[in-house]
């Protein structure tokens, strides 16, 4: 037993080394936030290290998680938790730290993203942060590959509108 436990700890502590930094990012992006992003990781991976055993196949472990975060993120506790929180006429100081999430150099644009619904964020992050097809981001959030399309589609609009509005652009130009 001693030996199955400790490979198990084994598989999975190299498992998570190489993905918590991309757990981190889809996080961040999911939550505009990096401690709500350390907590939503840091639950994600007691969940992922929880059911290890009963994911057959390694190679589907990945989808796994970002399923788990995605729900997580989205759990009726974190939106209560949310709700909690004081609000505030002044904004933090900034530390830096979000940066390390955010690759390219676009804090604006995921600045933007962060601004929408919570469903049509997730389509927008699986979808083009993190790469997933249509089918793979239908079935790491559960819904249709239909309602991915127009959540995708609806965040699109806005974030055009929204980008459109600050740049002040006029109808001629969009």
């Amino acid at each position: 037993m001693a030996e199955t436990t400790s490979t198990k700890d084994a598989e999975f502590g190299a498992w998570m080394t190489a993905r918590q930094p991309a757990l981190l990012r889809t996080a961040y992006l999911l939550t505009g936030d990096h401690h709500s992003a350390e907590d939503l990781v840091q639950t994600t991976l007691a969940k992922v290290y929880l059911s290890w055993d009963k994911v057959q196949k390694r190679e589907v472990i990945d989808g796994y998680a970002r399923r788990v975060l995605v729900n997580e993120n989205n759990s009726v506790w974190r939106r209560a938790w949310k709700r909690r929180e004081l609000v505030s006429d002044q904004l933090p100081e900034r530390t830096g730290r979000h940066d390390s999430y955010d690759e390219g150099g676009s804090a604006d644009l995921w600045a933007h993203v962060a601004t929408l619904p919570r469903k049509q964020r997730a389509v927008i992050v699986l979808r083009y942060y993190e790469e997933l097809s249509e089918a793979e981001t239908a079935e790491v959030l559960g819904i249709s590959v239909g309602t991915v399309k127009s959540q995708a589609s609806r965040a699109l609009a806005t974030l055009r509108a929204t980008a459109h509005d600050r740049l002040g652009l006029g109808e001629e130009e969009r």
